[in-house]
C-alpha cells in the first residue's frame, strides 16, 4: 500500500496543468483559524523551514505540498547528478539529501530550503499582492527527502473575521469559499487544526469540517500549542475526546514559538523538545501524540482513503476520458486541405437538408414535428382544415343572389334564371380560396427556413466551428427560398385563376348534382299540385290568368327550367311550355282587365311604388330596398336554385384546389430547392477567393480544442498510472 500515495502524486502531477478539480484526487486539507499553527504543523511534517512565518495572515494562497519519501541511494545519485549544475559546490547542511521543485519553475531544483521559502513568498506576492489579499490559485511544491513519509497536503489561508490592510470587506467569505472548495471534495481528508489555549467548543475548524463531513468519517483533529496553556490546566480531556469526540482521533503537537523561529531553532531540535514535553506533561498519551505520530497517522489514513477511493476514481477517469474524446471529435481536426473541407461541409449540409425533408435524417426530432413531417401536416391538416372551414355561401345573402339575378337580366324581365348570375356568384365564392392557398405556401416556406437551423444545430456540428461559413450557407439557402417564393405564389394564383377562367357546368360531378336537384324540384312540384284544393281545376292552375292561388305552381316550372338551363340540358320543349304558359297568362290578363295586376304581384320581380296609369308621379331614381318586403315564392325558388348550384360547384373547385396546391408547392418550391441546393451552394461558395475567409474558425474554438486535447491526454495518462497498480498492492 505504500505505493498508493506516489500514485496519487503522479496523478496530481498529470492534472496540474489542466486542473485537478475535475477528478477529485484524495488529499489532506489543512483547515484552521489564523495563527492556529497550521503552517508550523506542515513544517514539522517536512522537517524543514519552507513556509513563510509571522503574525497575522501569512498563507494567502493554497499550497499543495507533496512529500515524497526517497531512499539514501537515490539521494546520493541525485546529489551526483546535481553537482555539475552547481559547479561542484554542495550547500552546507544539505549534503544533497533533500530537495524541492515548484510547478511554476518547471524543472528547476531547489536544494536550499531557505530559497524555497523565499520563492513561496515571492510567488504569493506575485498573484495576491504585497499586502494582505488572497488568491485561490494554488502553489504546487514537491519535497523529496528520506526523512518524510509519503503525503499530499493542502495548506489553506486561516479563517479570519476582520479585514486588515487592503483586504476586501468580504475577506471572511472569500476564505471560507476557498476552504469549502477543497473540503467539499468527498475524497479529501480534513485536518482540523485548533490551538490548545482556546476553547475546543469554539473551534472554527471543527465547525467548518462538520458542515461537509457531518459523520466525521474523514476528519482528524490536531491540537497545537500544548505548551502555551494556562498554568493549572491541561488538554487531557480534549486529547481523550471527552470534550468533542472525533472519529479519526485527536492528536496533540508542540510547535516552535516565534522566538525559536527567529533564533533559527532546527525542526529536529524542536521534535526532541516536543517529545520531552509530552513525556513530562502527558506520559500516558505521549506515544499517541506528537509530530511523528501525526505523520504516521496521516500516512496510514491517506493510504486507506486512497484504497477506498481508487475504484471510483478509476471509473471517473474512464468516463471523463470518453466524454472528452466525444467533445474533441465534435470540435474536429485542424483544417489542412481547405478546398476539400469546404466541399465536404457543403455536400454534407445539402444532404442533411434533403434528408430532413424526406424524413431520413440521422437526428430525429422527438419534441415536435419538423422537416417533411411538418410540411405534410401543413398540407393535410392546416391547409385542408382551413379549406373545409370555408363556407360555400359565406358572405352571400339571399338578397345578394336576388340582386345578381335581376342585374343579369338587364331591362328585360326574366323568364328563366339567368346563367350569367350563377357564373358571377360562383366566381366570387371561388376567389375566396386564394388567400388560404397563398398562406399554405407561406407556411411551407417558413418551415423550409426552419430546416436550415435544424441542420446547423443537430446534423452538421462542424459548421459551428466556422461561423462565417455557417452564415454564408444560411444566406445562400435563404436567397434560394426567397427566389422560389414568388414563382410558387404565381403558380398558386394561376391555379385559382384557371378555375375562374372557365366555369365547367358539364363537369360530371356537377351534372349529377343538377340532375338530383331537378328530381327534387319535380317531386316538390308534384307534391304541391297534389295538395291543391279540389275546387281548382288542375289545367287552370297551370294556365290561369295569374291569380293568387296560381303563384306556387308557376315558379316551380320556371325553377325546373332554370336548373336544366344552367346544367346545359335540353331546353327546347320546356321553353315552348313556358312560352305557352306566359301567353295564357297574358290572355287571362287581357280578358279580366284591371283584375290582373292585383293577383300578379307575386310573380313580378318587385312591386312598383305607384302605377303611372293612375296618374301618380313616379320618381325613377327611387330604388326600392329589397329587404323591406317579403320575397315572392318564385324569387325564393330562384334564389334556392342558384345557391344549390353555387354550393355544388364550389365543392368541386375546393376539392381541386385542395389537391393541386400541395402538388404545386412541392414541385415549384420543395423539390426544386432539394434538387438545386447543392449546385447553388457550390456555385456561390466554392471559390478560391473565399476559402480562407469562410474556413476561419471562431476565436475560442482552437483554444477549446487545445484544452480538450490536453485534458484527454492527461486522463489517458492517469488511466495508465492507475492501471499499473496491481490488486495485491491494495491490501
Amino acid at each position: 500500500m505504500e505505493a498508493l500515495i506516489p500514485v496519487i502524486n503522479k496523478l496530481q502531477d498529470v492534472f496540474n496543468t489542466v486542473g485537478a478539480d475535475i477528478i477529485q484526487l484524495p488529499q489532506i486539507v489543512v483547515v484552521g483559524t489564523q495563527s492556529s499553527g497550521k503552517s508550523s504543523v506542515l513544517e514539522s511534517l517536512v522537517g524543514r523551514d519552507i513556509l513563510p512565518r509571522g503574525t497575522g495572515i501569512v498563507t494567502r494562497r493554497p499550497l499543495i505540498l507533496q512529500l515524497v519519501h526517497i531512499d539514501s541511494e537515490d539521494c546520493r545519485k541525485t546529489s551526483e547528478e546535481n553537482e555539475p549544475k552547481k559547479n561542484g559546490r554542495l550547500y552546507r547542511g544539505i549534503d544533497g539529501e533533500e530537495w524541492g521543485k515548484f510547478l511554476h519553475t518547471k524543472s528547476k531544483i531547489y536544494t536550499d530550503f531557505e530559497e524555497i521559502r523565499h520563492e513561496v513568498e515571492a510567488e504569493t506576492e506575485r498573484i495576491s499582492g504585497n499586502n494582505k489579499g488572497i488568491s485561490d490559485e494554488p502553489i504546487h511544491l514537491k519535497i523529496f527527502s528520506p526523512h518524510v513519509v509519503n503525503l499530499t497536503l493542502v495548506d489553506l489561508p486561516g479563517i479570519t473575521k476582520v479585514p486588515v490592510g487592503d483586504q476586501p470587506k468580504d475577506i471572511e467569505l472569500q476564505i471560507k469559499d476557498l476552504i469549502f472548495k477543497y473540503i467539499s471534495n468527498p475524497n479529501s481528508i480534513i485536518l482540523a487544526v485548533t490551538a490548545a489555549n482556546t476553547d475546543m467548543a469554539t473551534s472554527e475548524a471543527l465547525k467548518v469540517a462538520r458542515e461537509f463531513d457531518p459523520d466525521g468519517r474523514r476528519t482528524l483533529a490536531v491540537v497545537t500549542k500544548l505548551d502555551l496553556m494556562d498554568a493549572g490546566t491541561d488538554a487531557m480531556d480534549v486529547l481523550m475526546g471527552r470534550v468533542i469526540p472525533v472519529k479519526l482521533g485527536i492528536i496533540g503537537v508542540v510547535n516552535r514559538s516565534q522566538l525559536d523561529i527567529n533564533q533559527k531553532k532546527l525542526v529536529a531540535d524542536a521534535a526532541r523538545d516536543e517529545y520531552a514535553f509530552l513525556q513530562k506533561k502527558y506520559p500516558s498519551l505521549a506515544n499517541r501524540n506528537g509530530t511523528k505520530h501525526l505523520a504516521r497517522t496521516l500516512n496510514r489514513l491517506l493510504m486507506h482513503h486512497i484504497r477506498d477511493c481508487l475504484p471510483e476514481l478509476k471509473t471517473r477517469i474512464n468516463v471523463l476520458a470518453s466524454q472528452y474524446q466525444s467533445l474533441l471529435n465534435g470540435y474536429g481536426e485542424p483544417v489542412d486541405d481547405k478546398s476539400s473541407t469546404l466541399l465536404q461541409l457543403i455536400t454534407k449540409f445539402a444532404a442533411e437538408y434533403c434528408h430532413t425533408i424526406e424524413g431520413t435524417a440521422k437526428y430525429i426530432e422527438t419534441t415536435e414535428l419538423c422537416g417533411g413531417a411538418r410540411i405534410c401536416y401543413i398540407f393535410h391538416e392546416t391547409f385542408g382544415r382551413t379549406l373545409e372551414s370555408v363556407d360555400p355561401l359565406g358572405g352571400l345573402t339571399t338578397i345578394d343572389v336576388l340582386t345578381a339575378i335581376r342585374n343579369a337580366t338587364g331591362p328585360r324581365p326574366a323568364l328563366f334564371v339567368p346563367e350569367v348570375s350563377f357564373e358571377l356568384l360562383v366566381k366570387r365564392q371561388v376567389k375566396r380560396l386564394e388567400d388560404p392557398s397563398l398562406r399554405c405556401v407561406e407556411l411551407v416556406h417558413e418551415e423550409m427556413q426552419r430546416i436550415i437551423q435544424h441542420c446547423s444545430n443537430y446534423s452538421t456540428q462542424e459548421l459551428l466551428r466556422f461561423p462565417k461559413l455557417h452564415d454564408a450557407i444560411v444566406e445562400v439557402v435563404t436567397s434560394l427560398l426567397r427566389k422560389r417564393l414568388p414563382v410558387t405564389n404565381e403558380m398558386v394564383h394561376n391555379l385559382v385563376a384557371i378555375e375562374l377562367a372557365y366555369i365547367n357546368t358539364k363537369h360530371p360531378d356537377f351534372a349529377d348534382a343538377c340532375g338530383l336537384m331537378n328530381n327534387n324540384i319535380e317531386e316538390q312540384r308534384r307534391n304541391r299540385m297534389r295538395d291543391l284544393p279540389s275546387a281548382v281545376p288542375r289545367d287552370k292552375s297551370l294556365k290561369g290568368p295569374g291569380g293568387q292561388s296560381l303563384s306556387p305552381t308557376e315558379p316551380l316550372a320556371h325553377e325546373g327550367e332554370a336548373a336544366k338551363a344552367v346544367a346545359g340540358g335540353s331546353q327546347s320543349g320546356n321553353v315552348g311550355e313556358q312560352t305557352d304558359g306566359g301567353t295564357g297568362n297574358w290572355r287571362g290578363m287581357l280578358k279580366k282587365g284591371e283584375d290582373g295586376p292585383a293577383g300578379d304581384r307575386a310573380v313580378l320581380q318587385h312591386p312598383l311604388p305607384a302605377s303611372p296609369h293612375r296618374g301618380h308621379a313616379v320618381n325613377l331614381l327611387d330604388v326600392p330596398v329589397p329587404v323591406s318586403r317579403r320575397l315572392s315564392a318564385r324569387e325564393q325558388r330562384d334564389c334556392e336554385v342558384i345557391e344549390r348550384l353555387i354550393k355544388s360547384y364550389f365543392l368541386i373547385v375546393r376539392k381541386n384546389i385542395q389537391d393541386s396546391v400541395p402538388k404545386a408547392v412541392m414541385h415549384f418550391l420543395v423539390n426544386h430547392v432539394k434538387d438545386c441546393l447543392q449546385s447553388e451552394l457550390v456555385g456561390q461558395l466554392y471559390k478560391a477567393g473565399l476559402l480562407d475567409d469562410l474556413l476561419t474558425e471562431s476565436e475560442d474554438m482552437a483554444q477549446r480544442r487545445t484544452e480538450a486535447a490536453d485534458m484527454l491526454k492527461a486522463l489517458q495518462k492517469a488511466s495508465q498510472v492507475i492501471a499499473e497498480i496491481r490488486e495485491t498492492h491494495l491490501w
